[in-house]
C-alpha cells in the first residue's frame, strides 16, 4: 500500500482491542498514516462505534473511501457476548457497579432459550442512558453521569437472530444478528426483565458487518507493523 492508496481511499478492517474507544483507534491510525507518508492531512473515519468495553470488528475508511461510511454503517451486524443474569447496572454493562440484584432460582435453561423469541423481528428498544446519543445538544451519558434524569425515546430495530450458545449458571453466552442502531447492552437488560430477573452485559465482540468478518481484521499493532514494513520495500 502506498501514500496514494490511502488518499484515494482504503477500507481497513481492524480488530478493536478492549478499553480502546473507536475514536482512539481512528486517531491512532490517522497518526500512523500521516507519520509514515508525511501527509499533512487525511480523512479517516469509522463505520459504526464499538463501546470501549467491546472488542471486535471496526471498519476504518481513509481518504475518499470515507464517502462509503454511511452505506457501511447501515449493514447488518453480528455480535457474540455474555449476559450476566440476576443483577443490573445503570449502564447495562461493566462500566458501572451493580445497583440491584434479583432472584434467579426460577430460571431454567428452557426458559432462557424460549425468552429469545420475544426479541426476534422488528421491536422497539430503549437505548441506554449511558450512551453517546444526543438530546438537547448533549450526550445522554453526560446527563447520566451527573445523576440527571433524561427521557429516552424508543427506537425501532430489527433482530434477525438471537441464539443462546452456552449457559454457565447465570452467565449466558449468545450470538445476535441485528440491524443498525441496536444496543446489545439494552438487549441484555431487556432479556433479564423478560426472565423476571436482572441482566447486564459482561462481554461483547462484534464479529461481522455486512460481508466483512473479524477473522480478516488486523490488530492496531499488526497495522503499524505493516506500515513500517513498507519503508523496507
Amino acid at each position: 500500500m502506498s501514500r496514494e492508496d490511502f488518499l484515494a481511499g482504503k477500507i481497513l478492517l481492524i480488530d478493536k482491542p478492549l478499553e480502546w474507544s473507536s475514536f482512539q483507534v481512528v486517531n491512532k491510525l490517522r497518526w500512523l498514516i500521516r507519520k509514515q507518508f508525511k501527509i499533512k492531512k487525511i480523512k479517516v473515519g469509522h463505520a459504526g462505534t464499538l463501546d470501549p468495553l467491546a472488542s471486535g470488528l471496526l471498519i476504518i475508511c481513509t481518504g475518499k473511501a470515507t464517502k462509503q461510511i454511511n452505506e457501511l454503517q447501515g449493514q447488518i451486524k453480528e455480535y457474540t457476548g455474555t449476559i450476566q443474569l440476576g443483577a443490573t447496572t445503570p449502564s447495562y454493562d461493566l462500566e458501572t457497579e451493580v445497583n440491584a440484584t434479583f432472584p434467579t432460582a426460577h430460571i431454567t435453561e428452557d426458559l432462557i432459550h424460549k425468552a429469545t423469541s420475544q426479541f426476534i423481528g422488528e421491536i422497539d428498544q430503549l437505548p441506554p442512558v449511558f450512551s453517546a446519543l444526543k438530546k438537547d445538544g448533549k450526550r445522554l451519558y453526560e446527563f447520566a453521569r451527573k445523576g440527571e434524569e433524561v427521557q429516552v425515546e424508543p427506537r425501532k430495530i430489527c433482530i434477525d437472530t438471537f441464539e443462546i450458545t452456552k449457559i454457565d449458571g447465570t452467565a449466558v453466552d449468545f450470538r445476535v444478528v441485528c440491524s443498525k442502531g441496536t444496543y446489545i447492552r439494552s438487549l441484555a437488560y431487556d432479556f433479564g426483565k423478560a426472565l423476571d430477573t436482572g441482566g447486564y452485559l459482561i462481554a461483547l465482540r462484534r464479529t461481522k458487518i455486512g460481508d466483512y468478518y473479524v477473522e480478516n481484521a488486523q490488530t492496531v499493532t499488526d497495522f503499524q507493523t505493516m506500515l513500517q514494513s513498507i519503508e523496507k520495500v
